[in-house]
């Protein structure tokens, strides 16, 4: 959306702005408590329509909800001159008077700031789902932070010699050669290869193999891949052996054919996701729930879907693993 709005601006002006903006993302936004989660329910309804559906938004200015989709929320503001509404499905901030979604810092700061927290509540606390307490696979484990071990700084001790690297430095920038409308695969190793975290771990030598035919491990040529990108190399690397083991592992990529990009992600996900496992590693190996390698704790989300009694608005809560999300164009 836009920046520089100027309602946006006018809107800073007041002075508890930050406060009413907090509360509104974390009454009515990010619900981190099986509590907060009821009074959303229970609260967010079209003030005109009654529906919980429609692209409810809030208004900034006063206690107004309206439907987006009905323009019950455009009515609001043409008539109180309330120019400012927060979507409460998404958090984005919508002008009524430039009629597109606006960008503002120091409100995205706010809305990531309170989405963490709520993130925090939701891995500490159990749901609550048919009057019973339950955990929820996924949110209660916390994955340790990437730290360096005592033998690798002990390593670093022996080689006191480190590579400055500035903001011209150009070390992981490396091209590759399509081989054939491989196009679509050399756009995802691109953005593979540049995820901090994963970049850490293969350049910190942390995969262990236990395939019994190394040669056919994706996640070893994985390893291999980044070290040739990041080897300061700067003639562009051909990705032969990477695309020879996607036709072996993902048989419906195979060929020269022009293949969908998030198509190919995926697969290649499931793919190291095995792989880190070893094939015979079993049912653990294929549930997410039960999986703490590298590529679960990077790409695996869990899908929230909340079910509302109208009767009680009791609000019952189901977490499913997921590797992608769609959106809306």
């Amino acid at each position: 959306g836009p920046t520089g709005c100027s309602h946006v601006e006018s809107f800073k002006v007041a002075k508890n702005w930050r406060k009413n903006l907090r509360l509104i993302y974390q009454r009515f936004i990010w619900s981190g408590t099986p509590e907060a989660r009821k009074r959303k329910a229970k609260l967010c309804i079209c003030h005109v329509c009654s529906t919980h559906m429609n692209r409810l938004h809030s208004c900034l200015s006063c206690v107004f909800f309206g439907c987006f989709t009905e323009k019950h929320i455009h009515e609001h503001a043409e008539t109180k001159q309330h120019n400012l509404a927060v979507d409460l499905y998404y958090g984005g901030i919508y002008c009524f008077m430039c009629k597109d979604y606006v960008y503002d810092k120091d409100i995205e700061q706010i809305a990531k700031e309170e989405q963490g927290e709520a993130l925090k509540l939701q891995a500490s606390t159990s749901t609550e789902v048919s009057h019973q307490q339950c955990s929820v696979p996924g949110l209660g484990e916390k994955y340790p932070t990437w730290e360096t071990t005592k033998p690798e700084l002990e390593l670093l001790g022996h080689n006191p010699r480190r590579r400055r690297i500035t903001s011209s430095f150009t070390i992981g920038l490396r091209g590759l050669i399509n081989l054939g409308n491989t196009c679509f695969m050399n756009c995802i190793v691109q953005a593979l290869t540049h995820t901090p975290i994963l970049r850490d771990f293969f350049l910190s030598d942390r995969h262990r193999c236990e395939m019994p035919s190394p040669e056919l491990c994706l996640v070893c040529e994985m390893s291999s891949l980044f070290r040739e990108l990041y080897s300061g190399n700067p003639s562009p690397h051909v990705p032969y052996k990477l695309l020879h083991l996607v036709w072996i592992h993902a048989r419906h990529l195979a060929g020269y054919r022009q293949q969908d990009a998030h198509e190919f992600l995926i697969a290649a996900l499931d793919v190291l996701h095995r792989h880190c496992k070893g094939d015979d590693a079993g049912k653990a190996a294929n549930n997410p729930n039960h999986c703490n390698c590298i590529i679960d704790q990077i790409f695996t989300g869990g899908l929230q879907s909340d079910v509302t009694c109208q009767a009680c608005h009791g609000v019952s809560t189901t977490i499913d693993p997921c590797w992608d999300i769609s959106l809306d164009l």
